[in-house]
């Protein structure tokens, strides 16, 4: 009697089957593209756009190396990863220091928290517009104040102060920001602050209460704004659209091959960018393992 009534426990219904079907079409939906990118990648010399696929190689890997036509791949390759980079840093700067901020109130702290979110709900488009309507508008003022103060020379070589490290990093930063300040007051509104309070009983320094206490606790939560910093701005093309200036990054130019190239050699574009994605990625949730094991064996919660 106690096996049979298992056994009717365990029966699972209809709406089990129904709904573990949806959600792999679901998962199917997600990464269809992905799988099917990365297979077409590794067709042989003949190979085209659609299956079936015509033999198996390196062949467009090696042609991607080689360039993409007149589109200097690695250049853009480059100029995305320095990006990214800095886009990281400052995320992760930022976000701590505010996260360490709002640990207390001050005069006007819930109109800076909704500034500093707003550009989440503004159309990616519109905010790369906004940005390089602003520095042309800086272009038209640094060439109107060096004519009038007689720096003709200079006036008539400016170009513009658009750029990667000036407006492409600002559209970056309205994206990638909100995401890490999000997660930074997350971690802080369950901070227990008895282990910094009990630093500083011992004589701990601020500097050392937070970079031997206080950093080490967070550290996973860091790794993590760390990933969206870099993933959102490896890959960001509508904020970068408008606000790059003269050279495009990587994303920008995938774009503008998809009109131009009719080879697999787009797919082993695609598929080395979304391997160096998944390649941060682990190593980002390794890094957070690592630090998590490393504080439990700490005593830090």
């Amino acid at each position: 009697m106690a096996a049979r009534s298992l056994k009717v426990r365990e029966h699972r219904p209809a709406s089990f089957y129904w709904l573990a079907l949806l959600f792999g079409l679901f998962v199917l939906f997600l990464y269809g593209p992905v799988i099917t990118i990365f297979i077409l990648s590794f067709q042989g010399p003949e190979g085209g756009l659609t299956f079936p696929m015509r033999g198996v190689s390196l062949h467009w890997f090696a042609a991607l190396r080689d360039g993409a036509g007149d589109i200097d791949i690695w250049s853009a390759f480059w100029r995305s990863v320095r990006l990214a980079l800095a886009v990281t840093v400052l995320t992760v700067l930022f976000s701590v220091a505010a996260g360490l901020a709002f640990r207390r109130r001050f005069r006007g702290d819930t109109a800076v928290f909704y500034v500093s979110v707003a550009s989440l709900i503004m159309p990616s488009i519109i905010v790369s517009l906004g940005i390089g309507l602003t520095f042309r508008l800086l272009d038209s003022g640094v060439k109107y104040l060096a004519a009038a103060w007689g720096f003709e020379s200079f006036a008539d070589s400016y170009t513009t102060s658009m750029g990667l490290f000036t407006s492409a990093l600002g559209a970056h930063l309205t994206w990638t920001l909100p995401f890490g300040l999000l997660v930074m007051f997350a971690v802080f509104n369950r901070f227990n602050p008895a282990y910094e309070e009990a630093s500083r009983d011992l004589g701990a320094t601020p500097w050392q209460s937070f970079s031997h206490v206080v950093l080490p606790i967070i550290g996973p939560s860091v790794i993590g704004v760390a990933m969206f910093g870099f993933t959102l701005s490896w890959d960001e093309i509508a904020r970068t659209s408008q606000a790059i200036g003269d050279h495009n990054t990587l994303p920008l130019e995938l774009q503008g091959l998809t009109t131009s190239v009719t080879t697999p050699v787009i797919y082993a574009l695609g598929t080395m960018t979304t391997l160096l994605s998944l390649t941060v990625m682990v190593g980002c949730l390794l890094a957070v393992r690592w630090l998590t094991r490393r504080r439990l064996a700490a005593g830090l919660q």
